[in-house]
């Protein structure tokens, strides 16, 4: 899940063991994605999943961000925990 996040800053990472360039080793990858590990995944991939959420109308609770609900028409509701 992690790899979906979008990053906001420039991130830099060594190459990874078993594939470096040869020619280039002392060279580094500019990251586009964020990857498991990194400090700022978690809260990137938060962000783009509460963007997702809200495109399809649903509303974090006040008590709890991690709790998206929807009210239906028929006055039903729809609740997901993250």
């Amino acid at each position: 899940a992690f790899l979906h996040g979008d990053l906001d800053e420039e991130i830099y990472m060594e190459q990874p063991e078993g594939f470096e360039v040869k020619g280039k080793e002392n060279y580094v990858c500019k990251l586009k994605k964020s990857l498991y590990g990194l400090k700022q995944a978690p809260r990137q991939w938060y962000k783009k999943f509460c963007s997702f959420m809200s495109q399809q109308d649903f509303k974090k609770t006040s008590s709890d961000h991690c709790v998206f609900v929807q009210k239906l028409p028929d006055g039903d509701f729809i609740i997901v925990l993250l």
